[in-house]
């Protein structure tokens, strides 16, 4: 539960901080506040996600060279300054450049993050805890979105104050759940791989101590062995070789995977207010109300389908996720362009679709984390996340912000179209070369690199 809960709540954090940016664009763009046009929001959310890459890249690196514990604690630190710098901004640029560093901080977490869970999950419960944890982003991003009902309604504070108060919410929780993970302990695995099989060994008594107290019950013994040979350093070209060579299939599969869902999700959720706003007529203030439904359905997919993933198996309920959720957005789509939707019409449409796509996008992480070699899994999570954000995700929110600066319904509706097309092409995917990861371990999915002697 400690694990869960001091790495999960990173991810109610990065929902609370999109949330909070997507429910306050047209606050943005008042006079009073910024004076920002929907290009400008639409830059500034591209800028916090080419951030996520660099970041990603860089502490992915680190992650598997130090360790998971000293990186997802100073990834968090990053993301609590930029937070905060991004509640002092005073212009366009100032606040562009705050959630670039805020993106470096939120990008470093996902590795980490999802290096750590893993490991530390047994097999059986793998799937469904890490699509909860992964899922949790939408409890922060329901809390954002209500939130900002009460910070930018203009009832409660001023409308010139309230956006900056949001963004210092997150920035003082990210400051209690520093204090949270001084108790998590480091993986086991990364500690054995590298050298360190006294402390692994030791942390492994201190888990299966903490697990036989709170159940009552004394645990299996092991009987499966590994023979290990630690190494210390594993080079990025061998990584690379790896995924282009042996792992080339499971490479390609990870890749489709993460470009689909980050068009899909960077695309909507940066620039859903302003859609409200200019198409439907909603008020600025109000959007919240409209954002708030859509982050209930992102939590609840993940949460209700996350079992089904361990039972049913991945690969056949990737492909059903990534299908529904695309062939619900081509119908969506339509009857935006045909004004068939209202604000309220059109928001229950998006429900339907994220209730499945949320728990798509988890999986995709989920994937990533599990198909590859211990000793690569920081990277590898970050590789791909980098990949995939960067061809599916950066250029979504400006694309979708200029889309919406040409006027009409028809160029949005084709953009909605083209993540549909992603998202079915993901699925297709997923079920020809997918990999049936549910109830085996991660050494069974893949071997570690140092279990194999001249690597």
């Amino acid at each position: 539960m400690l694990v869960v809960v001091a790495l999960g709540i990173t991810w109610i954090l990065d929902g609370l901080e999109v949330t909070i940016v997507g429910s306050i664009a047209p606050i943005l763009q008042d006079h009073r506040t910024l004076s920002m046009t929907p290009t400008n929001v639409g830059t500034s959310a591209s800028l916090y996600v080419i951030g996520a890459v660099v970041g990603a890249l860089i502490f992915g690196w680190l992650t598997d060279k130090v360790g998971r514990k000293a990186i997802f604690t100073l990834t968090l630190a990053v993301y609590i300054g930029g937070v905060l710098l991004s509640a002092c901004s005073w212009n366009f640029a100032s606040f562009a450049l705050f959630r670039f560093i805020t993106g470096l901080g939120i990008g470093g977490e996902y590795s980490a993050i999802n290096s750590a869970i893993d490991e530390l999950i047994p097999a059986r419960l793998r799937g469904r805890v890490d699509l909860i944890i992964n899922g949790s982003f939408w409890a922060g991003a329901a809390l954002g979105a209500g939130g900002s009902i009460f910070l930018i309604g203009g009832t409660y504070m001023p409308v010139t104050f309230g956006w900056r108060f949001g963004f210092a919410i997150g920035g003082v929780l990210g400051l209690i759940v520093i204090m949270l993970r001084r108790w998590v302990p480091e993986s086991p695995r990364w500690l054995c791989t590298h050298g360190q099989h006294a402390e692994g060994e030791r942390v492994t008594r201190q888990i299966e101590k903490l697990v036989a107290d709170d159940t009552g019950q004394t645990l299996d013994q092991v009987h499966e062995m590994m023979t290990v040979h630690p190494r210390k350093r594993f080079g990025f070209r061998m990584v690379l070789r790896l995924m282009v060579g042996e792992y080339r299939t499971r490479s390609i599969l990870v890749m489709v995977l993460m470009i689909a869902q980050a068009f899909l999700y960077n695309a909507v959720f940066f620039t859903y207010g302003m859609v409200l706003t200019h198409y439907e007529g909603v008020e600025g203030r109000n959007v919240g109300m409209f954002i708030l439904p859509l982050a209930v359905s992102n939590f609840l997919g993940p949460l209700l389908l996350g079992t089904l993933f361990d039972t049913i198996g991945r690969r056949k309920m990737i492909f059903a996720t990534y299908t529904v959720s695309g062939l619900l957005m081509i119908a969506v789509a339509w009857m935006f362009s045909a004004h068939e939707l209202t604000a309220m019409t059109q928001t229950l449409g998006w429900v339907a679709i994220f209730f499945f796509a949320s728990a798509a996008a988890s999986s995709a992480y989920l994937t990533a984390s599990e198909v590859f070699p211990l000793e690569t899994r920081a990277l590898a999570i970050a590789l791909f996340y980098a990949i995939g954000t960067v061809i599916g995700g950066a250029g979504a929110p400006w694309l979708f912000g200029v889309l919406i600066d040409l006027g009409g319904r028809e160029p949005l509706a084709l953009g909605y179209t083209g993540a549909a097309a992603l998202m079915l092409i993901a699925g297709v995917v997923a079920l020809r070369i997918g990999v049936d990861a549910e109830g085996r371990s991660l050494e069974q999915i893949a071997p570690p690199l140092s279990c194999k002697p001249g690597r």
